[in-house]
C-alpha cells in the first residue's frame, strides 16, 4: 500500500504538470491545478495511517518526513486555491498573457513534484537533484513577469541558488567519500538508511568537513544569513504565490535535507556538534532580519526578512536539538509556514488592490478592506509571537530550553525576537489602521486560505491534540 500513495503523493503533480503544460484556458487549468494539489494532500494525509514497510534504496517514508510531506501538500493545495483568483486578476490586468499562466501552472505542479521527490528521496544524489529540480522552477517562476527587476531578481536567484546547491554537492561527494571504505561503493554508499545505521564507523574528519559545506550550500537555500540575498528580491519580484511558497515550503525542504545530515552526525561519536554551527548561524539569522525589518519600505520585502528571521529561529532550534528543542523546531516550523503563506495571501490581494507594494501607498486597510486587513492582522501578530497563537507556543518553548541550556544565547535569542517584534507591530499600525491611502477597489478574491490558515494557528496555540504531540516528540527523539 505505502509504495502505491508515494506514487500518487510523486506522480499526481508530475503528471498534472504534463498536463498543464498543453491546456489553454485559464479556468480549466486553475482548476486542475487545485484538483490535482488536493489529491497530492489526500496520499499525503494516508500516508499518516498507513502501514510502512522497509525503505527502499530510491524512497522511504518515516515519521519526519511525513511531518514535511503533510505539510507541504497542505500549503500546496490552499496556495493552489489562492493563486486561482490572484492569477486570474492578473490575466484581466494584462501582466500576464494565457502563455503564461500555462506555463506558470505546469511549473507550479513541477516544483511540488520536486519538493515531494526530495522529501521522500532515501539517495542522498537523488534528494539533491530533486532540491535543484525544486529549485530551477521557482527561479523560472520569479521571473515570469519578464520585467527588468523580475529577471535581475530570478538571476540573482539562480546565480546564489548555484553556489549553494554546488556547495551541497560537494558535501554529499565528501559523505559518499566516507561511508566508500565502510559500506562499500556503488548505490548502498548513497542510500541515508544504510548511511545512518553504519554512521558511526565513518571517517569523523571527512563528515565535519561534508557537513560544513551542507550546511552552506543547503543554509543557502534555508535563506540563512550572510546567505539570504537572493531571497527578499525573489520574493518582491515573483507572483505573491509563488512568495507563500517559498516561505512555507522550499526553505523547508532545504532544511530537512540538512536535518538529514544532523542525524549522520549525531550518530558518530568522533565528530563534531553540528548545534554550535547551526545555532551561530541562526542566531545572525534571526538578529540581521529584525534589524532589516526596520528599514523595508516594500511589504513583501518586509515579509521576506520576516521569513529569513523564523528560519534563523528555527535552525537555532535545531542547533540547540534535545527532546525540547527538536520538538519546538518542529512547531516553529509548522506554525511559520501556516502563518507566513497566510500573510502572503492577504498581501497579495492587497497589493493587487492598491496596485503597489510600497508601504507608503497601503494603509488603513482595516476600514477600506476589513476581511483583507483583519486578517493582515492577526496574521503579523501571529508571526510576532503573540498569544493565543501557535508561534508564541513554539517561541515560549524554544526560549525556554535556551535558558536552560544556553543562558547566554538565549538572551541574544530574546533580543532578536524583542526586535522583530518592534518592527512588525511598527509597521502593522499604519497599513491596517492608519488612514486610509492608495486606491480603493473591490476584492474578487476567497478569504477562505487566508483563514482556514489563521485557524490553524489560533488552533494549535490553544491545544494540540495528544496524537500530534506524541508524533512530533518521536520525531524529536529521531533527530538527537
Amino acid at each position: 500500500m505505502i509504495p502505491d500513495l508515494v506514487s500518487g503523493v510523486l506522480f499526481v503533480p508530475l503528471l498534472a504538470a504534463a498536463a498543464l503544460a498543453l491546456i489553454p484556458g485559464y479556468r480549466l487549468s486553475a482548476g486542475l491545478n487545485m484538483l490535482a494539489s488536493f489529491i497530492a494532500l489526500g496520499f499525503a494525509l494516508a500516508l499518516l495511517a498507513a502501514d510502512r514497510p522497509g525503505p527502499g534504496h530510491l524512497l522511504m517514508v518515516d515519521d519526519l518526513n511525513v511531518v514535511f510531506l503533510v505539510l507541504n501538500s497542505f500549503v500546496g493545495f490552499t496556495t493552489s486555491a489562492f493563486s486561482a483568483s490572484y492569477i486570474g486578476h492578473e490575466l484581466e490586468t494584462g501582466r500576464l498573457t494565457p502563455s503564461h499562466i500555462r506555463f506558470y501552472h505546469a511549473m507550479y505542479q513541477l516544483m511540488l513534484f520536486g519538493m515531494n521527490l526530495a522529501l521522500s528521496a532515501n539517495n542522498i544524489g537523488l534528494m539533491w537533484v530533486a532540491v535543484e529540480l525544486a529549485t530551477l522552477t521557482t527561479v523560472l517562476m520569479v521571473g515570469i513577469y519578464r520585467t527588468p527587476e523580475a529577471l535581475e531578481a530570478a538571476w540573482k536567484y539562480f546565480i546564489l541558488g548555484s553556489v549553494g546547491i554546488a556547495l551541497a554537492l560537494f558535501g554529499t561527494i565528501l559523505v559518499y567519500l566516507a561511508a566508500r571504505p565502510v559500506v562499500g561503493e556503488g548505490m548502498d554508499a548513497m542510500v541515508w538508511t544504510t548511511l545512518a545505521a553504519h554512521a558511526r564507523d565513518f571517517d569523523p574528519s571527512l563528515l565535519n568537513i561534508a557537513f560544513v559545506f551542507l550546511l552552506l550550500g543547503y543554509g543557502t537555500k534555508v535563506g540563512l544569513a550572510p546567505l539570504h540575498a537572493w531571497l527578499p528580491d525573489a520574493h518582491a519580484e515573483g507572483p505573491t504565490p509563488i512568495s507563500a511558497v517559498l516561505s512555507g515550503l522550499l526553505l523547508n525542504v532545504a532544511l530537512y535535507a540538512l536535518l538529514r545530515f544532523k542525524i549522520l552526525l549525531a550518530s558518530n561519536p568522533a565528530s563534531i556538534v553540528p548545534g554550535p554551527l547551526m545555532m551561530g548561524l541562526g542566531l545572525l539569522s534571526l538578529i540581521f532580519a529584525g534589524f532589516m525589518l526596520y528599514r523595508r519600505r516594500d511589504i513583501k520585502r518586509m515579509f521576506a526578512y520576516s521569513s529569513i528571521e523564523h528560519m534563523g529561529i528555527i535552525v537555532f532550534a535545531f542547533g540547540l536539538a534535545g527532546p525540547l528543542g527538536n520538538f519546538a523546531g518542529l512547531l516553529q516550523m509548522t506554525m511559520h509556514s501556516l502563518t507566513k503563506s497566510a500573510i502572503f495571501f492577504s498581501v497579495g490581494h492587497v497589493t493587487q488592490v492598491k496596485r503597489s507594494q510600497w508601504m507608503a501607498d497601503i494603509g488603513g486597510l482595516t476600514e477600506s478592506h476589513p476581511s483583507l486587513g483583519w486578517g493582515l492582522v492577526a496574521g503579523v501578530a501571529a508571526i510576532a509571537g503573540l498569544p493565543p497563537f501557535g508561534v508564541f507556543m513554539s517561541e515560549f518553548l524554544i526560549v525556554s530550553a535556551a535558558f536552560t541550556r544556553e543562558p547566554v544565547l538565549a538572551i541574544l535569542l530574546v533580543f532578536g525576537l524583542l526586535l522583530a517584534f518592534g518592527a512588525l507591530l511598527l509597521r502593522l499600525g499604519d497599513l491596517a489602521f492608519g488612514p486610509v491611502k492608495g486606491l480603493i477597489g473591490p476584492v474578487k478574491a476567497s478569504s477562505v486560505p487566508l483563514f482556514a490558515h489563521l485557524a490553524l494557528v489560533l488552533l494549535a496555540g490553544i491545544w494540540l491534540p495528544p496524537a500530534m504531540v506524541a508524533w512530533f516528540q518521536h520525531v524529536a527523539r529521531m533527530l538527537g
